[in-house]
């Protein structure tokens, strides 16, 4: 935002009403047209008191940048426009500078962007708070704690692309400055039924598609997996790709993720080998079998799969197998053993499959606890993050979305409960009379849920544990027994007489009276979900297996540790995590972000105002409002109220010296604003009507606009009187200024024209000159070209005389020959019969490639690679034999040249090979290197007594010595190094002494670099953080520069296995210790002839001169 742009208020080129308390008329329809308004000029947000409104714009807003974090930190919650940073800096400072513990309630329906609003607040929180390599690395895994659990996690739907299956809170937890130590993380329900079945339009779980698009093959192969998803039966084909997912990107995002946060390699492949075999499960398919006693049975129909699902998981094949098909229930000391027919097969395979991934998921978020839970423990600050499924209404409602929509009352309730706790702390805090607030309590409807006695989540538990035929029906049947009086519960076969007539009840179903409106749940499914049964039998094959993992998942199936005690059912573990969760909130200072949905689209610029009106409702965000301005609709501290509009009173403008309280007082009595409408508090000045506080905002307007034209009037004055003094002053100044400056501007005048004529006569004569030297230079030129002319012309006479000579001797031998042709034909036509013209040809043929090959070995040429001659073709028809025959000579001459050579020769000929492949055409020192042996040892090391020292030194084999230049990091300068290469080392050593200088290992080398011209300067780049690196890389010059190269190429791929990377180019970057310089390659003339020079040119620039 630019300088003379920047907000003091949230009040301040207001789009709309950024608070909806200061909404005036307050109505549905007028609260609808705001936030549209305000989603028109892409405002997304919100603010209802302290609660922010988040509506999903479906696209990048600019909104979200480091510029805009600076922006909102550590600034007061109203004084900027609504910001969903401004919520999270107002919870961090209250957590931080007040110790207060926070919690942040994210809610809305799915695909209102929820999980985007989790991810900027955690992403704003890690932006403001402290830095360290230990805090970085804290807030590296909580934040890449979130990919993790998005693909195993979250799946696509109907509503949204990345739809939240599972409900996460996330306990951040920071030390006594801010920083943050760790965090834990809890999940509640995730939807385990779609890994077996997904509506039609929608995926399963991200991260099935994201191994079989991402994974390379011979990871795939380890898992037993193919690429095609058709292969798979609990893959949705019809929505398996989605626009605008990159499902390969996302798997290597959460491998990284993974290895961030803290897997192990053998962690990370057993959770992946886990998701093979529940993808796996859904390929198994059974048959019926009858058996003697006339009972059916099930058969695996194809082996295949289950004997690959044994080999991921390390389970023996006839143990899982027995599994499938029999089922034993043990009572007491007895055990009985029954088979399980089709259907029931299908189901124990299903309900495998759903328990395997569920406990997955749950391991996977006990394991990111592990990782990122504070180490020290020292007394905590506690942030929360909710984001939680929203309110669920769909055509067909099951279990899934009960438990939901269950917790979302749960979460109204403490909305209300805490919102108005709030208020009253505040009303009580400042002094003011609390006034009782009318509003609708949902307890009636959580105590219709969760009562102990007589709430359906109870009535459902205990139908599922009563003996004898339990169904669906039957569950109904007790509902409208036990809830038939209940205003809130209405069913077609209900006792109560209201609903004896609403047909639009079918009599498989039961309709609730939720705070977001009237929700209608079939109940087909709701035993069997909340059962959530999985055979003893399956647990036990399970625990049974090899695989580690695995046999964690599944404890109760150790048969050491049997227990015949019916686990707790699926609702009743749900209603214990949620009230866990509300009272774990209920210690925390709460903080609302309340998400919604534009359109039914997923596109951007389209708001459907029926579908924000139907959110609006469930979301209670219109009682949100009038319990907020059930008392005073605006608040504000004295200080920014008095900063705001103290130019509306002379006693308080410019300056007030009392205070701030005493100002607002004067203030308020000048503008006569009626008693009614205000009151006053102990730090904060209450307006009760928000058309009090737009008639302020009015007010201040107008006075800022006559205020702006008295500060112009006199600022125009006083600019035009300085102008003038200071104009009167420069006069005399500039006077006399002028006339020293006029004569010395006459005399330079005078001085450059003569200069000028002298140098228009000296050039004329040259010019005049130039001319008489060209005319003779052209004279000698026109008589050479006439006569060149002239000669050529004569010599195409003769070759044209001479080839119609030759023409006319051509054209008589040829018609001589035919002439006797046909008279041999006709003396011996008599003789010969109808096949004879055939075996002529086929003689004649037969001579005519005796005589070739008879020529041909005459003609042979020499044995040298290199010779290029070959005999001509004598007939077309040869003409390929020609080229076989060639092409046969050539290999077989190139073999008997090879074998010629001895192994020495041969290293040296790979090594100008591999010159060849790395310089050619890239440098242009290359060809004068072509014909240059490579001797390596330029320097007699073992012989000269000189380096007697560096001999001992260096145990190791030298490949290369050479003398080189290495170049002066301050000025450029050139000094003399002795250059080894040996094995496993390049080493420079002073020339004078001998003395090793560096050594460094083939394996710290990453990159040489150099130039594309002719120049023997060559740059060694060392890896980042290694010894050798610490006074940075060697820029060096040498006189054989392709020579060294190649050995160091060819040294490093034998040792580390790793091509060296060799880059060409005329300007690169060298690290000169904590500096980086470009060095530069240019063309120009050298002082010193041919001898490229380098001049540091400044503290990033070396330039290299290149004549």
């Amino acid at each position: 935002m630019a300088k003379m742009e920047v907000k003091t208020s949230l009040l301040d080129d207001m789009i709309g009403v950024g608070d909806m308390v200061l909404l005036e008329p307050l109505n549905e329809d007028s609260f609808i047209n705001n936030l549209k308004k305000r989603f028109d000029h892409n405002e997304v947000y919100t603010y209802i008191g302290s609660v922010v409104i988040s509506i999903n714009p479906y696209r990048s807003l600019p909104i979200y940048t480091p510029e805009k974090v600076e922006e909102y930190r550590n600034r007061n919650f109203y004084e900027l426009s609504p910001h969903i940073f401004a919520l999270s800096d107002e919870a961090y400072r209250s957590l931080r500078d007040q110790d207060k513990d926070q919690c942040i309630l994210i809610t809305g329906e799915s695909g209102a962007g929820k999980t985007e609003a989790s991810k900027l607040v955690m992403s704003y929180v890690a932006a403001v708070c402290g830095k360290g390599a230990e805090v970085n690395q804290v807030k590296e895994q909580l934040l890449q704690s979130n990919p993790v659990l998005e693909a195993f996690g979250n799946a696509k739907t109907m509503r949204n692309d990345n739809s939240s299956r599972f409900g996460k809170y996330m306990d951040i937890e920071f030390d006594f400055k801010g920083d943050p130590l760790g965090g834990v993380i809890s999940n509640y329900l995730l939807e385990k039924s779609r890994v077996v079945k997904q509506p039609r339009g929608e995926r399963n779980f991200h991260i099935f598609y994201q191994i079989l698009s991402g994974a390379s093959e011979e990871f795939l192969c380890k898992l037993k997996l193919e690429r095609d998803f058709s292969r798979y039966n609990y893959l949705g084909l019809d929505s398996a790709r989605v626009n605008g997912v990159d499902d390969a990107a996302n798997f290597r995002t959460v491998r990284n993720a993974m290895q961030i946060v803290g897997f192990m390699d053998h962690e990370t492949q057993s959770v992946f080998e886990v998701v093979a075999a529940v993808l796996k499960l859904g390929n198994i398919e059974f048959k019926p079998e009858s058996r003697a006693n006339g009972l059916d049975e099930s058969k695996i129909k194809d082996k295949n799969e289950l004997k690959e699902i044994c080999e991921l998981t390390g389970i023996d094949q006839s143990v899982l197998e027995r599994a499938f098909s029999f089922r034993t229930v043990e009572a007491k000391q007895e055990k009985v053993s029954t088979t399980l027919n089709v259907a029931q097969a299908y189901y124990a395979r299903d309900a495998l499959a759903k328990n395997l991934y569920s406990r997955l998921f749950s391991w996977l978020v006990t394991r990111i606890n592990e990782s990122i839970k504070a180490q020290t423990k020292v007394r905590k600050k506690v942030m929360g993050v909710l984001d939680i499924y929203g309110f669920e209404i769909f055509e067909d409602n099951s279990f899934e979305q009960f438990i939901i929509n269950y917790c979302n009352e749960k979460l109204q309730q403490i909305f209300i409960e805490l919102t108005l706790k709030e208020e009253q702390e505040e009303y009580i805090r400042e002094g003011i009379e609390w006034t009782h607030i009318e509003y609708f309590n949902n307890a009636i409807i959580c105590d219709l849920i969760e009562n102990n006695q007589t709430g359906i989540l109870a009535m459902l538990d205990e139908e599922c544990l009563r003996p004898g035929t339990v169904t669906d029906d039957t569950f109904l049947e007790k509902l409208n027994q036990v809830c038939a009086t209940h205003q809130h519960f209405e069913s077609r076969m209900s006792k109560c007489s209201r609903f004896l007539n609403d047909t639009s009840l079918p009599h498989s179903c039961f309709r609730i009276q939720h705070y977001a409106g009237k929700v209608m749940y079939q109940v087909e499914g709701f035993v069997d979900k909340n059962n959530d049964l999985l055979y003893r039998d399956l647990s036990q094959a399970m625990w049974k297996a090899n695989h580690s993992l695995i046999k964690a998942l599944f404890p109760e199936g150790n048969p050491a540790k049997i227990n015949l005690k019916r686990p707790p059912t699926a609702g009743s573990q749900f209603k214990a995590s949620v009230a866990t969760l509300m009272k774990n909130l209920q210690t925390k200072n709460p903080n609302y972000i309340r998400c919604i949905k534009p359109n039914d689209k997923k596109a951007a610029h389209i708001f459907n105002e029926a579908l924000v009106c139907h959110q609006i409702r469930y979301l209670g965000l219109l009682e949100n409002v009038r319990v907020r301005r059930a008392g005073y609709a605006f608040r504000q501290p004295y200080e920014p109220c008095l900063e705001r509009y103290k130019m509306l009173c002379k006693q308080t403008w410019p300056h007030w010296r009392g205070p701030a309280r005493a100002g607002v007082e004067v203030l308020f009595n000048e503008l006569r604003i009626p008693e009614e409408e205000f009151s006053f508090g102990r730090s904060k000045i209450f307006i009760r009507n928000p058309r009090t506080l737009f008639k302020l905002e009015d007010l201040r307007k107008q006075r800022l606009e006559d205020l702006a034209t008295l500060i112009g009037k006199i600022y125009r004055g006083w600019k035009c009187r300085t102008h003038f003094l200071l104009m009167k002053k420069c006069q005399v100044v500039i006077a006399s200024w002028y006339r020293r400056y006029s004569q010395q501007k006459k005399y330079q005048k005078i001085k450059s024209s003569a200069i000028t004529v002298q140098s228009y006569i000296r050039g004329w004569k040259a010019r005049k000159l130039l001319r008489e030297l060209k005319h003779l230079k052209r004279c000698n030129e026109a008589a050479t070209v006439i006569a060149a002319y002239w000669h050529g012309t004569q010599a195409r006479r003769e070759l044209k005389r001479l080839k119609e000579e030759a023409r006319r001797k051509h054209a008589v031998a040829v018609i001589w020959a035919y002439w006797l042709g046909l008279k041999v034909r006709r003396e011996y036509r008599k003789f010969f019969r109808a096949n004879a013209g055939r075996k002529i040809y086929e003689f004649t043929l037969q001579r005519i490639m005796q005589k070739y090959f008879l020529e041909m070995k005459n003609k042979i040429p020499s044995l040298s690679p290199i010779d290029k001659n070959w005999p001509a073709r004598p007939y077309l028809f040869l003409e390929s034999t020609h080229k076989e025959l060639k092409r046969i000579f050539h290999l077989w001459r190139c073999k008997k040249y090879r074998d010629q050579f001895t192994d020495q020769q041969k290293l040296i000929y790979e090594e100008k090979l591999e010159a060849s492949e790395l310089f050619k055409d890239k440098k242009a020192l290359y060809p004068a290197s072509v014909g240059q042996p490579f001797q390596g040892a330029y320097l007699e090391i073992s012989e000269n007594p000189k380096y007697k020292k560096l001999k001992d030194a260096v145990d190791e084999k030298i490949i290369i010595a050479e003398v080189v230049n290495k170049i002066n990091r301050a000025n450029g300068k050139a000094a003399s190094r002795i250059f080894l290469l040996t094995k496993n080392n390049v080493l420079l050593a002073d020339q004078k002494s001998g003395t090793i200088k560096s050594e460094v290992p083939l394996g710290d080398v990453t990159k040489v670099s150099m130039s594309s011209q002719n120049d023997g300067f060559f740059a060694v780049h060392l890896k980042e953080g290694s010894e050798a690196a610490s006074k940075g890389d060697f820029l060096l010059s040498s006189d054989h520069l392709i020579e060294m190269a190649t050995k160091l190429y060819r040294t490093t791929l034998s040792q580390t296995k790793q091509k060296l990377n060799i880059e060409i180019s005329d300007e690169f970057l060298v690290q000169f210790k904590q500096d980086k310089v470009c060095v530069k390659f240019i063309q120009g003339s050298q002082k010193n002839g041919n001898i490229p020079t380098c001049k540091r040119k400044n503290n990033r620039l070396l330039e290299v001169a290149v004549p």
